[in-house]
């Protein structure tokens, strides 16, 4: 506000400039959606390394074509991935919903505590407790009632120790559940490991020793991995957030991993529910090719099939030995190396140069399932199938960026993946970054301030190698004036900002003309 002056002196005024920095959002979070040996369910969880999904998560597993898929992903050059684990509990489930489970036993006549694990699946069946009563007397009316919980993964070596809790016979008139070392609550909010079950319970005896002076664990039981996922488990619903719909608690991913897809019944139908759900978003969906395809049968399967700016299909599938079967080779889909691969180009060069190349090589795939031939490939690429290639010298590379409206009869303009995901990037970084605009007075100086921050958002681009043209003006415009935003445009509210931009075309086709020079003739 200006300043009233009151007394005479000098009085200092701080005007804000207008200048709001624009940041580009993230470009290659990849969400991975799947089943896990172990973790949250149903809660999108980010990630940063495979140490980290093996700690969260359980690392590879024979069931999870997920474990694999994001193991690739790292390998590639990935740099965060965000999990999604889905669990299919068994009916008539027991335990509740497949975690193993425990009963404490009791110190007087009636329950002692009902531990669950924390998750559902055979992991808790790992873990065992302990319970002695080495506690403090803070001389309250409730430190009789105190014991000392450890809890330990022996699988994973993971020990969690909680001091000083209590539980009890709960009714209206009880204060235990308020306690600050209530049992239930210090779990919830400090254990990755298990959970109390509601309900009325005495505080648990000490565990019985050996005849060495040992005390015997008190072993969960029961856990269960649940039934393999189906199309409908993974599609989940969106009021519920489950499956791939618990990604709107996430706040950003860019890529869309649901690794074989297709390989289940009505797989169709969900990968159209995930590429839908990816334009909402402003993501790209890579789909991967069934082990059953060929050259041939892939044409008439993917013909008109998808054709959406937000989905790209990979084929061939990567042939892998696995550590988990004594290094067989066993056929994986590319979807999670591929993610991987745009990854590390988005990081080296920027979002608008194409994920494909020889600098596009693939790691962990020494072989490929179809060894696929240029002439295969010429007939691929036109209909918006990009290929995996051996090269020599190069290994296995990524040889096609088209999106799945890169079909040549199409002629759309967002025939190529760097184009799309460009232009993506854009529109969130300036849905974003604008937001500060809503409920500013709808005028002039309102609308240089945009020129002025989008403007500068896009000219850090253009410097940056972006776009296409040797100057701003060739490469990009920005615009919100009077022309843009009309009268009955502000009599409703309504300010428009139009942003265009000339995107870079990949080099698909290099064409190299040999002539031989005529003899030169005497004058």
């Amino acid at each position: 506000m200006p300043t009233q002056p009151t007394y005479p002196g000098v009085y200092i005024e701080e005007i804000p400039s207008g200048v709001r920095t624009l940041t580009g959002v993230a470009t290659s979070v990849t969400a991975f959606i799947g089943r896990a040996q172990r973790g949250p369910v149903n809660d999108p969880v980010l990630i940063s390394s495979f140490a980290e999904f093996e700690r969260t998560f359980g690392g590879l597993w024979v069931d999870s074509d997920m474990s694999y898929a994001v193991r690739d992903f790292f390998l590639n050059g990935g740099g965060q991935a965000l999990i999604v684990r889905v669990f299919s509990k068994n009916v008539p489930t027991f335990p509740i919903d497949g975690q193993a489970t425990v009963t404490l036993p009791p110190s007087g006549t009636e329950s002692g505590p009902t531990l669950v694990a924390a998750y559902p699946g055979e992991w808790g069946n790992s873990l065992v407790a302990f319970v002695d009563h080495d506690t403090a007397d803070d001389e309250t009316p409730e430190a009789a009632e105190y014991f000392n919980l450890t809890l330990v993964d022996l699988k994973t070596g993971n020990e969690e120790k909680f001091r000083n809790v209590l539980v009890g016979n709960l009714d209206d008139n009880s204060n235990r559940a308020k306690h600050p070392r209530y049992l239930r609550a210090v779990l919830e909010n400090q254990s990755n490991l298990a959970r109390m079950q509601p309900g009325n319970a005495v505080h648990p005896s000490e565990n019985t020793q050996d005849a060495d002076g040992n005390a015997i664990p008190v072993h969960f039981e029961l856990g269960d991995d649940g039934k393999v996922l189906t199309a409908a488990n993974l599609e989940g619903n969106s009021g519920g957030k489950e499956g791939l719909y618990a990604l709107e608690k996430a706040d950003i991913f860019n890529l869309l991993c649901i690794p074989d897809s297709l390989t289940l019944t009505g797989g169709a139908a969900l990968t159209e529910a995930a590429i839908a759900y990816c334009e909402k978003r402003r993501a790209v969906m890579l789909i991967d090719s069934p082990d059953a395809w060929t050259v041939t049968t892939i044409k008439g399967e993917m013909d008109g099939k998808f054709p959406s700016t937000n989905a790209a299909i990979y084929f061939p599938r990567m042939l892998q030995p696995d550590p988990l079967r004594d290094n067989q080779i066993v056929s994986r889909p590319p979807c999670g190396a591929v993610a991987g691969v745009i990854a590390r180009t988005d990081g080296a060069r920027g979002i608008w140069k194409a994920p494909a190349g020889l600098d596009a090589y693939v790691n962990g795939a020494p072989r490929l399932s179809i060894p696929l031939t240029d002439f295969e490939i010429g007939q691929l690429n036109p209909i918006g199938i990009n290929c995996l290639k051996t090269m020599p010298g190069a290994g296995r590379v990524v040889w096609g960026a088209r999106t799945r409206r890169g079909d040549d009869r199409l002629s759309s303009e967002w025939k190529y993946i760097p184009i799309r995901r460009l232009a993506l990037y854009i529109e969130e970084s300036l849905y974003r970054g604008t937001q500060w605009v809503v409920f500013e007075p709808n005028d002039e100086p309102l609308w240089a301030q945009i020129r002025l921050n989008v403007g500068s958002f896009m000219n850090d681009l253009f410097r940056k190698g972006a776009f296409f043209g040797s100057s701003p003006a060739d490469a990009y415009f920005v615009k919100c004036d009077k022309e843009s935003t009309t009268q009955s445009d502000i009599n409703l509210g309504i300010v428009n900002i139009v942003v265009g931009f000339a995107p870079l075309k990949p080099a698909e086709f290099v064409i190299i003309k040999l002539q031989q020079m005529a003899g030169q003739l005497a004058a």
